[in-house]
């Protein structure tokens, strides 16, 4: 149940070229707490109650337990949710033996496209795709927990 991951910026739309499958997802969370996150989640037709634990120092692995819950319950959950669902559309590409999971944000993040790829071990190589930007893992904005408190349209006032 460890959670090993990278997250990177997208350079281009050319991904979505590559894509084999896509799906709308609405996230939020029951609780944002830096030692915790509780996410309720709504992929296609399916429903998830998630719980990450606090990211290594890295921030490429933490814990992850998630369990699939009927629509009608993660409806109900979504209601209880902090401020900030987050809307997006998940990509995903394999490549070479991984798959790359490309979230287009909308709504008050929009503009925002960041791809994960899970890893068996932090350390693991795997093919870069052409349209991989810089890294950004470990970088705690990234996260959707804080893009549900602190949305991507808010940054460029800084």
């Amino acid at each position: 149940m460890q959670e090993i991951e990278r997250k990177f910026l997208i350079n281009g739309l050319q991904f979505k070229e590559e894509a084999v499958n896509s799906f709308e997802i609405a996230q939020g969370f029951l609780n944002t707490h830096p030692e915790r996150t509780v996410r309720v989640r709504i992929k296609g037709d399916e429903g998830f109650l998630t719980i990450k634990g606090k990211s290594n120092e890295s921030g490429t692995s933490r814990f992850e337990w998630e369990k699939t819950i009927s629509i009608a319950e993660a409806k109900q959950l979504l209601q209880l949710c902090e401020e900030g669902i987050i809307e997006k559309i998940r990509y995903n590409i394999p490549k070479g033996n991984h798959v790359f999971e490309v979230d287009e944000f909308f709504g008050q993040n929009e503009g925002l496209i960041v791809a994960e790829v899970e890893l068996q071990h932090e350390d693991e190589t795997f093919e870069t795709p052409s349209w991989l930007g810089n890294e950004v893992t470990g970088q705690k904005k990234y996260y959707n927990s804080q893009l549900s408190k602190k949305p991507y349209k808010t940054w460029h006032y800084e």
